[in-house]
């Protein structure tokens, strides 16, 4: 599994004094990011050393280091880059469903499917973005906090534009929704990868997009309870 980098600069965010935004896009980079997000995975955070990651990665233990100051470094910069490539798919999902003449409902389901694509390239990353939700001790949780908003800021405006066009009622919670939202296709997914392999990603995104016109799409009705 893949995860691109999004770059960030400094040696504040783990990366070398000095390097330039091209060394903080290089392959080993990634290929840290990969061997940590597989490792953390199978066996947890604690039990990884970052002798295993360079093992994995290919690279010498120096190397995790030059990149990032120490491991808890490393996994905030994967979670980060990780859900923020996810805000992004999300983010596009919506646009090209406007731009094609879509409704904000449209949208919003372009946006279930483009997360589980995300999921089923990055089950393992979900995963770990998951089980972190339910952590408050770790010394990311701001970053987590942080990347978590971005996330759920791109649903939430699109349940926006959708209140404001009237397709919406405007009694609408829109952060509780967007958070079920993102929750559902999230907690959803990783069912649908652990216990459901078989089923095609078009059953389970027609499933929840039933969900998603029942409940939240109304022609601006609020959905019965």
């Amino acid at each position: 599994m893949s995860v691109p980098q999004v770059s960030r600069g400094g040696a504040g965010d783990g990366t070398a004094p000095g390097a330039s935004p091209g060394a903080r896009r290089t392959p080993t980079r990634r290929r840290l990011f990969d061997a940590a997000v597989t490792l953390i995975a199978e066996q947890g955070f604690s039990a990884t050393t970052v002798d295993e990651i360079a093992d994995r990665a290919g690279v010498a233990k120096g190397t995790v280091y030059y990149n990032f100051a120490s491991k808890n470094v490393l996994y905030e910069e994967l979670l980060r880059d990780g859900i923020d490539l996810l805000a992004d798919s999300l983010r596009q999902a919506a646009d090209s469903a406007t731009a094609r003449g879509g409704t904000r409902i449209d949208a919003l389901d372009a946006m279930i499917r483009a997360g589980l694509d995300f999921i089923a390239c990055s089950p393992a990353l979900i995963q770990l973005y998951v089980a972190e939700l339910w952590r408050t001790n770790r010394t990311w949780r701001a970053t987590l906090t942080s990347v978590r908003g971005r996330a759920q800021s791109v649903v939430e405006a699109v349940l926006r534009e959708a209140v404001e066009a009237g397709e919406l009622s405007g009694e609408l919670d829109i952060p509780l929704t967007a958070s079920a939202l993102l929750g559902m296709v999230l907690v959803a997914a990783l069912d649908w990868q652990s216990f459901q392999p078989d089923r095609s990603v078009e059953e389970v995104h027609a499933a929840l997009s039933r969900l998603l016109q029942g409940r939240v799409g109304g022609g601006g009705q609020a959905a019965p309870a």
